[in-house]
């Protein structure tokens, strides 16, 4: 992996905690009250509202019987969306890989999200956008599924407890590889995420915090829920997509962040030796925001503290998250 220095721009006049610094999750954990963590929580169905109990899907659904769907996860804050025209540009270009017609336009689909939010009568917290492929046979063959289903899903979610956002992550390498793009492309949300699954098991075995997942080329591809950074020499690099990362919609606001404070950025295959000989890492995702990785396969990450970097975009994310997005 090739470092240069960072060229260091001028900065905005933003705070800038120190690598001490506490660092908070933008949304707080909260006690869980229902699957959902809302009390009284409407689901949206296919252009119906349904109370948790009440909100079900046919047995028939090929995105049950078959993983036969696509999905993202969205976070609002503050009364506001957060990158939603993103995350539904993400959710067509999925729809079109695999041949789905999503029953809606993106224009409906926005006033549907939105109006879900607002049954739910929350200002913080995070949707769950799906899209079956619908009813059919018990057959794969997709052509048996007439009509598509959307499901809107609004939730309260804490990836990684509060301290973890503080101390930092410990993630380990798994056997588990990417999903070749050859096979299943992981630029596609769909609702198959066994490969994911296995690799989360593989992290909990070893009783870590995330799972490192390799790629065939034995490259870094991402971790099972986030796309991940290393920091070497002030420059600031992650996995092309070509890798095997997901096009990350967190993943782009830290690029913006990064411009933004003067960090050269690059999207380069990496190994776990640059993972193991960065000065800082993190990860990256909507429900994990942005994250300090501190131990990776029983190696310290730089002083095994959450970087100063690390800690300047988590900060300025914090702020971005406060003051932009769709209104509610």
């Amino acid at each position: 992996m090739k470092n240069t220095d960072a060229a260091v721009l001028d900065e905005p006049n933003i705070h800038e905690p120190t690598a001490d610094a506490v660092v908070e999750p933008a949304i707080e954990g909260r006690p869980r009250h229902t699957a959902v963590g809302i009390k009284e929580a409407k689901i949206y169905i296919d252009g119906k509202f349904y109370s948790e109990a009440d909100a079900k899907i046919s047995v028939f659904d090929h995105g049950l019987l078959y993983g036969d769907g696509i999905f993202e996860g969205i976070r609002f804050y503050n009364g506001r969306v957060f990158r939603l025209g993103e995350h539904l540009d993400r959710l067509w270009d999925s729809a079109c890989s695999i041949c789905l017609e999503i029953p809606m336009t993106k224009q409906d689909m926005t006033e549907a999200l939105l109006e879900t939010i607002r049954q739910n009568h929350v200002r913080n917290g995070y949707v769950r956008l799906l899209v079956t492929r619908g009813i059919g046979n018990l057959g794969l063959n997709p052509t048996q599924c007439k009509c598509p289903s959307v499901i809107i899903i609004v939730a309260a979610i804490t990836l990684y407890h509060e301290n973890l956002y503080r101390k930092g992550l410990t993630i380990v390498t798994c056997a588990t590889r990417r999903c070749s793009p050859g096979a299943l492309n992981p630029a596609v949300k769909s609702l198959n995420y066994l490969n994911n699954v296995m690799a989360r098991l593989e992290a909990n075995l070893s009783d870590a915090d995330e799972a490192l997942m390799l790629n065939d080329a034995g490259n870094v591809a991402e971790c099972t829920a986030d796309n991940i950074f290393v920091i070497k020499r002030g420059q600031i690099v992650t996995p092309p997509v070509t890798a095997g990362a997901l096009r990350g919609i967190t993943r782009s606001v830290a690029f913006e962040i990064a411009a933004e404070l003067g960090f050269k950025t690059l999207k380069a295959d990496i190994t776990r030796h640059d993972v193991y000989a960065a000065d800082e890492c993190f990860l990256t995702g909507t429900a994990a925001e942005i994250v300090p990785v501190v131990k990776a396969d029983g190696r310290l990450i730089g002083n095994g503290k959450p970087g100063p970097i690390t800690t300047r975009i988590i900060a300025r994310f914090r702020e971005m998250t406060r003051e932009t997005g769709t209104p509610i």
